[in-house]
């Protein structure tokens, strides 16, 4: 079983919840274990469903034009995770969710979130609470301007996400800072010495 404290403590910041009220909330999610390189949510289905990370990280990603894999930021524990655009206007998604480690998510269905918002008073204002830092986490996460330069992008990832650099792919960091492996891994070893 999951620790599901992580969601309960999670959604005591956002309002004072009941015992009661936590229990239906936890109960509406499914527990979901993922591997590394499996995918929360592909690009071209309609986002069904939304997770929260218990442990692990995600990757929220995209292919450019010449087939390249983007990484636009990362997800990490006590994070919701949906294509909201996608879920809200059934739209086909443009980016894909990939484990980047292995993860422990607990996974609310549309129908599941839909009962919560019928059956719990002020959950709409929870929802626009939640929906709100989310949008302004993502706006942070995103990958660093590109007028700094490589080392500089680097250095700024430490400070913002000190737990992630040796969590993740360095592939899938490369790609977030914009650069290749080979030059990130030099900057590693500069940063070193």
């Amino acid at each position: 079983m999951l620790p599901p404290a992580s969601l309960a403590l999670f959604l005591r910041q956002m309002a004072p919840f009941t015992p009661e009220q936590l229990a239906l909330i936890v109960g509406a999610a499914a527990e979901c274990a993922y591997r590394p390189g499996e995918y929360f949510a592909q690009a071209g289905r309609v986002a069904q469903e939304i997770g929260f990370v218990v442990s692990g990280v995600f990757r929220v990603c995209y292919f450019d034009r010449e087939g390249r894999d983007v990484t636009k930021y990362f997800l990490d524990e006590a994070h919701f995770m949906v294509d909201l655009q996608s879920q809200q206007y059934q739209l086909p998604s443009t980016e894909y969710i990939q484990a980047v480690t292995a993860a422990q998510v607990l996974v609310f269905s549309a129908r599941a979130w839909e009962n919560l918002r019928a059956t719990m008073v002020g959950w709409e204002a929870i929802e626009r609470t939640l929906i709100s830092r989310a949008l302004l986490e993502k706006v942070g996460r995103r990958s660093p301007l590109v007028h700094d330069d490589a080392a500089t992008r680097y250095r700024h990832f430490l400070r913002q996400f000190p737990t992630l650099a040796n969590r993740i792919p360095l592939a899938h960091l490369a790609s977030y800072l914009g650069i290749t492996p080979q030059s990130l891994s030099r900057i590693r070893r500069t940063s070193i010495e």
